[in-house]
């Protein structure tokens, strides 16, 4: 038995996903001020840590937050990265294709 077995660690909470419309709702019972971050996660089986990272995104997407990427900015982050890496191998078969056809010619 390892030290880490005897001292009754945790296993991990399996990842869990949360639709838009929830995080929302939890958004705005956090923002009504009756009830505080924690005791929401907690009421809710939900880590705080989840909870205060969708109030920060909220924030941003109303604008008055730290200056990070809205919600639909960060989609079209992602949109525009898979573009681009479609693009590059776009790219990268044209370029062998070039490299075949010219040896093909000579």
């Amino acid at each position: 038995m390892s030290i880490m077995e005897s001292m009754g660690k945790k296993k991990p909470r399996p990842r869990r996903s949360f639709t838009a419309e929830f995080k929302a709702e939890i958004v705005e019972l956090c923002q009504r001020r009756d009830r505080s971050v924690g005791q929401v996660a907690k009421d809710f089986d939900l880590t705080e840590t989840a909870v205060r990272a969708w109030l920060k995104q909220a924030e941003r997407d109303a604008g008055t937050g730290d200056g990070g990427l809205t919600s639909s900015e960060k989609d079209e982050l992602a949109q525009l990265r898979r573009e681009n890496r479609r693009l590059r191998e776009d790219v990268e078969i044209l370029k062998r294709a070039t490299a075949f056809f010219v040896k093909e010619t000579r």
